[in-house]
């Protein structure tokens, strides 16, 4: 987990896999690499956390499940992520990777799937988008769904942009 005062986007995931966890360094792996090509940043503006805090549901490894990693442990987002969030008075965007993610952070989410969450809640839900996790285990729902590269990817590019861009002299020095 990285943040800062001046954090302007908070990414808010599931829990880091086995490699995270090893390294130490939030989004340090395949899914990383997609999520940084998604948001159009470099490692240098996305590892800054004066513009993004990475925050995600569970601190630890969850261990493994049958089909992948087991989901974030519960006790995690619910004790921490209020105190976090208002320790951030800067922030401009939220991003919601994943359903454990939506799921929590969007109680009246009018949506019934992810793909729904998606596609619709781009300027449905206030200061927040929605993703799917950029696993490459995900590969065949972006198959499935060629208008979120096509279409949701260039806008949310426009909006990182926006904001990694405007980073004046003042907050530099904080």
């Amino acid at each position: 987990m990285t943040a800062h005062p001046a954090s302007k986007v908070v990414i808010i995931g599931q829990a880091p896999g086995i490699k995270v966890h090893e390294s130490g360094v939030p989004w340090d792996d395949a899914s990383g690499k997609r999520l940084r090509e998604w948001l159009g940043v470099s490692e240098e503006k996305f590892y800054d956390p004066r513009l993004f805090a990475l925050v995600p549901m569970g601190f630890c490894y969850p261990g493994k499940g049958k089909s992948g990693d087991l989901p974030p442990r519960q006790e995690c987002a619910p004790t921490w992520h209020r105190s976090l969030m208002e320790a951030m008075p800067a922030l401009r965007w939220t991003i919601l990777i994943g359903a454990y993610a939506q799921k929590f952070y969007l109680s009246d989410n009018p949506f019934k799937t992810l793909t729904d969450t998606v596609r619709y809640g781009l300027d449905r839900f206030d200061r927040t988008i929605c993703l799917p996790h950029p696993s490459p285990r995900n590969n065949i729902w972006l198959k499935k769904n060629e208008w979120f590269e096509r279409e949701l990817i260039p806008e949310l590019q426009l909006r990182i942009q926006g904001i990694t861009g405007s980073i004046s002299q003042k907050e530099e020095d904080f």
